[in-house]
């Protein structure tokens, strides 16, 4: 079910959709916001040095 969501077109489509919405020059800031909050996701996941004491 999801790989038939991320194909090319799709991705595409999804992407022309964001550039009516947020206009080019907001879309690079949203994508340094969601690459920002990716790795705070995967630094929370990921187990610290501490918590193997």
């Amino acid at each position: 079910m999801i790989e038939d969501l991320l194909q090319p077109r799709h991705l595409l489509v999804i992407l022309v959709v964001a550039l009516f919405l947020f206009g080019p020059k907001k879309l690079p800031e949203l994508g340094k916001g969601l690459a920002e909050g990716i790795r705070g996701l995967k630094n929370a996941i990921k187990p610290s040095s501490h918590d193997t004491a």
